[in-house]
């Protein structure tokens, strides 16, 4: 099993519109970061971590034009903005594409893109959703699913286990509550969010996120949904062994 970040970077992006790079060297590739999400696969499945507003150009970049399901953490705009794009892929699959939310998170997009999930005129529906339980399995991965607190929200934080294999996706929360501590022991690859050096009320920042990751104590942990303070180099430099800056197209084997 292994992960593809399609995308590190926050809700803006980096470089921010204007070409505002921050901190971050716009000669370094892996500093261009599109909005957050990820692909989850095994021999035989693929899944979709949410459809922010970069997910065409991400999937065109990954040579993928299928997906067995797609996962929203939350219904944030920078996590399903890209959401028409689903349109294409259930054209090539023939069928629609199985879509897994939260019930809060299902509400916000179902009122926002009903014609998603229920069709217009002669338009069909793209997506059927399926209630995103605590445990649901997925071709031959078994998902399950805690809820993190992100400012006055909840976020899905993701474990993914197949075989002897397991990697958490954890985007867009806080504070590393109890029962995510006990759902992330002990797995491979923790992907979570550190947004920047400073704190900020719905992010984890930097010291923040290695605290959490010395107490799940991952093989190997990616950062993602950074923002333009976040050079890569500099912080690849100043992180523990076993931490690595997440960057768009970043492959990691469980």
């Amino acid at each position: 099993m292994k992960i593809r970040l399609l995308g590190s970077g926050t809700s803006s992006g980096v470089p921010r519109i204007g070409n505002d790079w921050g901190a971050c060297d716009p000669g370094e590739p892996r500093n261009r970061r599109t909005r957050c999400a990820a692909l989850v696969s095994t021999a035989t499945t693929r899944i979709l971590i949410d459809t922010g507003a970069d997910m065409r150009e991400q999937l065109l970049r990954a040579d993928v034009g299928d997906v067995d399901a797609v996962i929203w953490t939350h219904d944030h705009a920078d996590h399903t903005h890209g959401i028409d794009d689903l349109r294409q892929i259930a054209h090539n699959r023939g069928r629609q594409v199985a879509g897994y939310a939260r019930p809060h998170t299902f509400s916000g997009l179902e009122r926002r893109f009903a014609y998603v999930f229920h069709g217009r005129g002669a338009y069909p529906p793209t997506v059927g959703l399926q209630p995103l339980d605590d445990s649901v399995t997925i071709g031959d991965v078994v998902v399950r699913v805690v809820d993190q607190p992100h400012g006055d929200i909840t976020s899905a934080g993701l474990r993914f286990d197949h075989g002897d294999s397991s990697i958490v996706y954890s985007t867009d929360f806080h504070e590393l509550t109890g029962d995510m501590e006990t759902l992330y022991q002990g797995c491979d690859v923790w992907v979570v969010d550190a947004l920047r050096h400073q704190p900020h009320p719905s992010h984890p920042h930097l010291e923040a996120t290695l605290d959490y990751i010395a107490r799940i104590r991952p093989r190997f942990a990616a950062l993602i949904h950074m923002d333009q303070s976040m050079d890569y180099a500099a912080l690849r430099a100043s992180l523990p062994p076993g931490v690595e800056p997440g960057y768009d197209g970043m492959e990691i084997i469980a």
